[in-house]
């Protein structure tokens, strides 16, 4: 795929809101404020979503950390671009797509990161005027790290006797805190990423202290929850795979506090970030967006990880907050994906809008959430592989034509699968007419030389 366009500049710096972008890696749907977990504890982020837009029922375009940044930073999908996975690198078949904060920058914006935002190898060093690279965290002892109730195969997690400072994490927000603390002549696109709840969820022992084991409270998992799912479905699902492993160990309860003491620590870091803005002169001009890249599955469908094409793994959050334009304590349930996030923003700042962009501004649902949105949120696991939710329901379709459909209403856990039952021919006829009509066929996989793709041109 090869984009080519030139795009006009946007409004003058004086004019122009500042943006702080917040990406938080694998943070599902637990958060307080999207209620996926009872018990699970985040009052700043909560307190970022009371101030705007949350939109509950945001889905990303892709269920993995490569193929769904890469599609958010260049407004490009995956079934446009052939970016389906993690081991697949991004620029080389984008070559002249324009990054979001490229975007910022060509149009007199300063442009400023820190943490994961692109995936892992695959950061886009010239979209950045600078950029602070993720750094690594301490180990846990060895006892922790040979203690049975700390892994289940390749799922690892465990205590750190660490300050929080001594996180990758900390230092990551320290760079944005630093930035928003300094005067800037230009109007600014400050991206900050934080990585936990990635895995290993290993993290400072006074965010597990938060979750006593005795009190965790496990996702509510039918045995049979897979008997009505197609074989494409189960395969992607893997049950016996990690699910088995956790089972067998006895860890399931351990590593939900794993994942909720991470859910804590990433907390703490985006509330220094949006302490420091609040603090700052900026506050009142810049223009926060919070996201994360995917959900992630706990057990749920008999799976763990992300990597599947149900609720779990699809749904994250995603907030905003407009200076002059949202209002507080607002929530939108209309089903939107992660592809809108680019125009918006263009939108919002007054920059032009590119052409080939897959998704649309959201600017009317920010105004007004209850307004009528017909675009189901699609999510794409591999070629042919795709996801639609709108309202109502979730239609899964794999690339065997098999399929699943949920109604939300009456099944929002999608433990029963309609796409065999006739009443419901009619729903399936709707929602199919938004899956996409260009599969792109797969881009490379990685090599040693397409993944050394950071160095700056």
């Amino acid at each position: 795929m090869c984009v080519a366009f030139s795009w006009g500049h946007g409004v003058s710096a004086a004019e122009s809101p500042n943006v702080l972008f917040i990406a938080v890696d694998d943070l599902n749907d637990w958060i307080s404020c999207l209620g996926g977990h009872p018990d699970c504890k985040t009052p700043n982020i909560d307190r970022l979503a009371s101030r705007g837009v949350l939109f509950t029922n945001a889905h990303c375009a892709a269920p993995s950390c490569n193929p769904s940044r890469a599609a958010l930073m260049t407004g490009i999908r995956p079934s446009s671009s052939g970016v389906y996975l993690n081991s697949q690198p991004w620029r080389p078949v984008m070559p002249d797509a324009v990054t979001l904060p490229q975007h910022f920058r060509n149009n007199g914006y300063e442009a400023i990161g820190s943490g994961k935002i692109f995936h892992g190898g695959y950061n886009d060093l010239g979209s950045w005027d600078d950029y602070l690279k993720q750094t690594g965290d301490p180990k846990p002892v060895p006892a922790v790290l040979n203690d049975p109730h700390s892994r289940a195969g390749t799922i690892i997690w465990g205590v750190l006797d660490v300050e929080d400072k001594e996180m990758s994490d900390y230092k990551m927000a320290n760079y944005a805190i630093d930035y928003l603390g300094k005067k800037h002549d230009k109007p600014f696109f400050l991206a900050c990423g934080i990585y936990r709840p990635h895995m290993p969820w290993q993290v400072p022992r006074k965010y597990y202290d938060m979750y006593p084991l005795d009190k965790i409270q496990l996702p509510r998992v039918p045995d049979d929850d897979l008997d009505d799912v197609p074989a494409a479905g189960v395969r992607m699902a893997k049950p016996t795979g990690d699910h088995a492993k956790i089972l067998k160990t006895d860890n399931w309860r351990y590593s939900v506090q794993a994942y909720l003491a991470s859910i804590a620590f990433a907390d703490v870091q985006v509330g220094r970030v949006l302490d420091a803005l609040d603090a700052s002169p900026y506050a009142k001009n810049t223009i926060i967006v919070l996201w994360g890249d995917h959900g992630w599955h706990l057990g749920e469908k008999h799976h763990w990880r992300k990597f599947s094409l149900w609720e779990e793994a699809t749904r994250a959050p995603l907030m905003m907050v407009v200076p002059g334009v949202t209002k507080s304590d607002l929530r939108c349930d209309q089903a939107v994906d992660f592809m809108n996030i680019y125009p918006t923003l263009c939108e919002l700042c007054q920059l032009p809008i590119g052409g080939y962009l897959d998704g649309v501004s959201m600017v009317p649902l920010l105004k007004d959430p209850d307004i009528i949105w017909e675009r189901p949120a699609l999510t794409t696991h591999g070629r042919l592989n795709h996801a639609l939710r709108d309202n109502q329901y979730r239609l899964i379709r794999y690339r065997d034509g098999s399929e699943e459909l949920y109604d939300h209403k009456t099944d929002p856990m999608e433990w029963k699968n309609l796409a065999d039952d006739p009443g419901y021919a009619e729903v399936k006829q709707r929602l199919a007419k938004s899956f996409p009509s260009k599969n792109a066929l797969d881009a490379p996989y990685d090599t040693k030389r397409s993944r050394n793709q950071n160095k700056k041109k």
